[in-house]
């Protein structure tokens, strides 16, 4: 049995405790503060939270004591939408759009999300591996402690179960969670140009399947929009997730409107991811089914882009919001959860504290995970962070300052 750890002279302990759901409204800036505290950890998990001199009776005989020097105690971050298995890198896109080429216009022309595919497609397992280890341990030195990835540059049936098995192989490695996510519906690999019908269907009626009985995804995507997928088509892919027991997630209104975030409303999907063209109408929708907003304000920075997603709007309509960093190599190669914060705050006017909730106990609820981590409650995991700052604020004020808080992942104190 592990020794008990006891973390004490915590400044502020940002608990983040609160209702077992998605926080909403203004339960997003209620971030449970305790100052003067302490933390138990027993077995992985925080046996007792709270004020020091309520906290020091219940430290055994022999536990380890950390002096966390007065500063802020955090969850640790959940990042809820990435693209963490790939080969290669699109630099040379990134100074195509820097000369003011766009997005779209780059995928016309064969690059964006097809160059990916080449490059991964052609990489061996083990080679992917190495890259997402590193690409892992980028988000673990800022402080990321569980993360969501997603496949989708295979667009075949080897490549899409080599990426998965990538996940598999760096969860079991640890320490951070990876939570799979089967993601073929990303674009119409070439192949099957003018045949997307086939494609679709192939993905619904054999991967799905395949990738649902051999337990290699919790969820299924799809990409809907104009040079992806269409709504009907998403719906073909993501009725067929449901069917097979997967949980529904989907990359909807990034560059129009009317691009699937109505579809994850009339799923019940977990999440609907960008919405950066969403209407009120469809936020509507999308509340009365239960479906969270996952905002990534990262592909808007990396596409120096100006249309954020409408985050005030989602918060005043009671919607449990997410922030994360859609890492990936084409439109958001963005491995910080710190910098998200800083992007929420300031280019969509959440305050530190509703950023903060969106990127910990909301983002946990997305992927299903609320009751076990996301927050410094008696029976989760202990998953923190103690930062180099005092205050939780400065987490989103210090603008991508290299700052490397210790963190911890069930109890356990762990470096990249």
């Amino acid at each position: 049995m592990p020794t008990p750890l006891a973390i004490v002279n915590i400044g502020q302990l940002i608990t983040v405790a609160g209702p077992s759901r998605p926080r909403t409204g203004a339960e997003l800036s209620d971030l449970g503060i305790v100052a003067d505290a302490a933390l138990l950890i027993e077995n992985g998990r925080i046996a007792a939270a709270g004020p020091y001199l309520e906290i020091r009776s219940k430290i055994p005989a022999g536990a380890a004591v950390i002096d966390a020097e007065h500063r802020c105690v955090t969850p640790g971050f959940v990042d809820a939408h990435t693209h963490l298995v790939f080969a290669g890198n699109r630099a040379v896109e990134f100074e195509q759009r820097i000369a003011g080429a766009t997005y779209q216009q780059i995928a016309a022309a064969g690059g964006g999300i097809l160059r990916t595919v080449e490059v991964t497609r052609a990489a061996s397992e083990d080679d992917l591996l190495t890259a997402a280890r590193r690409h892992r341990d980028w988000m673990l030195r800022g402080g990321t402690t569980t993360i969501e990835a997603k496949s989708g540059y295979g667009l075949d049936r080897d490549t899409e179960l080599k990426m998965l098995r990538v996940l598999e192989r760096l969860n079991e490695e640890g320490p951070v969670r990876i939570v799979p996510t089967l993601l073929a519906a990303h674009t119409v690999p070439p192949e099957f140009a003018g045949r997307r019908g086939e494609y679709v269907r192939w993905v619904a009626d054999v991967l799905i399947p395949e990738v649902a009985a051999a337990g290699l995804a919790r969820y299924c995507d799809a990409f809907c929009d104009d040079h992806a997928f269409t709504v009907d088509e998403c719906r073909t892919v993501l009725a067929a997730a449901r069917h097979h027991g997967l949980g529904l997630r989907i990359h909807a209104e990034q560059f129009r409107p009317g691009t699937g975030a109505a579809l994850a409303a009339e799923l019940g999907a977990a999440t609907a991811d960008h919405l950066e063209t969403v209407t009120e109408e469809t936020l509507r929708q999308l509340a009365t089914a239960g479906t969270q907003p996952v905002l990534l304000p990262g592909s808007v920075f990396a596409l120096s882009r100006t249309a954020y997603p409408p985050a005030r709007a989602v918060v005043e309509l009671g919607l449990g919001i997410v922030i994360a960093t859609d890492f990936n190599p084409g439109s958001s190669p963005v491995p910080s959860m710190p910098f998200m914060l800083s992007l929420a705050c300031l280019e969509m006017r959440l305050s530190p504290a509703e950023a903060l909730t969106a990127a910990t106990i909301n983002a946990a609820f997305s992927l299903g995970l609320g009751a076990e981590i996301g927050s410094l409650e008696p029976g989760k995991q202990a998953n923190l962070l103690i930062h180099e700052f005092a205050d939780y604020r400065e987490l989103a004020y210090f603008i991508a300052a290299p700052a490397r808080p210790r963190v911890f992942i069930t109890g356990r104190e762990v470096t990249a």
